[in-house]
């Protein structure tokens, strides 16, 4: 409580809380990773992505030169999201490396029924629609994308390490098979609304893979 200049106590001011720089741009940058996993970039109006987030539009210009920017930002938030989605999975010591992958696509699963199949994978997403995008989000876009195939090629690695694929495996190559098959099982997981394809994807994934070397035949003896 404050004294009035009469001597009479008044209601003190309430405090203002400024959520400062970093919260307002972590909640534009999340709010604008959830609305264009389900739309992409196109489709997202800034208007209604800035009452979703209750931010004013003065305030978005102030951390954001464009709408250009604010989606390379969203891009570079989603891709540290997702590697440590990837790093929780693939490193998981506990079990054998084609079993990590399995627990990453189990983990995306879940991910997706969450929200109902209703949100994909942004890269996917802004993939789609490059042609209509910046042209620097092409480069950005693959680099994303060889960033996770490392980690996967890592996984495969350590299959071939461990004996669960053939010495022969071109682990970059089949990382690389992997993602371009993982964006269009997300894509029609979404179109049928559950996680069977995703399901399909992984299993045939894997039965492709090179089979483990066998021991060698034994050479016969001379009698």
């Amino acid at each position: 409580m404050a004294k009035s200049q009469g001597g009479r106590r008044q209601p003190a001011e309430p405090v203002r809380r400024d959520v400062g720089y970093a919260p307002a741009r972590e909640v534009l940058i999340r709010c604008g990773m959830e609305v264009m996993t389900q739309q992409g970039f196109a489709a997202t109006g800034l208007d209604a992505l800035l009452r979703r987030a209750t931010v004013p539009k003065g305030s978005f210009y102030h951390y954001f030169d464009s709408k250009a920017e604010y989606g390379r930002e969203i891009m570079r938030a989603y891709d540290s999201f997702f590697r440590h989605k990837l790093d929780r999975a693939l490193d998981d010591e506990k079990l054998a490396p084609l079993a990590r992958m399995r627990a990453f696509v189990e983990g995306a699963k879940a991910g997706m029924a969450k929200y109902s199949y209703t949100r994909g994978c942004l890269v996917g997403n802004l993939s789609q629609e490059v042609e209509a995008l910046p042209e620097d989000y092409r480069p950005a876009l693959d680099g994303i994308i060889k960033g996770w195939q490392r980690k996967v090629a890592r996984c495969l690695e350590h299959a071939r390490d461990a004996g669960e694929i053939g010495d022969a495996a071109d682990c970059d190559a089949l990382a690389e098979f992997f993602w371009i098959g993982w964006e269009g099982a997300v894509m029609r997981a979404r179109l049928v609304r559950n996680g069977t394809p995703l399901d399909t994807f992984i299993s045939g994934f894997v039965a492709g893979l090179p089979r483990p070397d066998g021991p060698k035949p034994r050479s016969k003896e001379r009698t």
